[in-house]
């Protein structure tokens, strides 16, 4: 259990850095004008990037790379994404919330999504035999 706890905190500070990334490329994307949806996707996947390398190096120390891991974080990726937009659209739309806050409102839940994908399918800890 002890290793999982560093993991999860590992995971939160490129978490961090991750939100950091991405809720400063929306706020200002939304400044120069650009749509709450449009803007959530650009920064969500600058902040992506950014925790694939990081996550892949430092949370999981994962030797895996190649095609298929490279396919599995971009479909973990395109799932949060995805959640990430509703998410906003459905903030900024019928709830009414600022855009900004509909963005912060949304993350922690995208965030633990795709860390239970990126620990369970894109980066799994090896198989151990006895």
């Amino acid at each position: 259990m002890r290793p999982q706890i560093f993991q999860l905190a590992r995971f939160a500070v490129v978490g961090a850095s991750n939100t950091a990334i991405t809720l400063a490329s929306y706020a200002a994307l939304v400044m120069l004008g650009a749509p709450a949806v449009a803007a959530s996707a650009v920064g969500f996947a600058l902040g992506a990037a950014n925790g694939y390398h990081w996550n892949r190096r430092w949370t999981f120390r994962s030797d895996r790379r190649g095609a298929v891991t490279c396919a599995r974080y971009v479909t973990v990726q395109l799932a949060g994404l995805g959640l990430n937009a509703l998410g906003v659209a459905v903030a900024v739309g019928p709830a009414a919330v600022p855009r900004l806050a509909g963005e912060v409102v949304i993350l922690p839940f995208v965030t633990v999504t795709t860390f239970v994908l990126s620990r369970s399918w894109v980066f799994p800890p090896p198989v151990r035999h006895r």
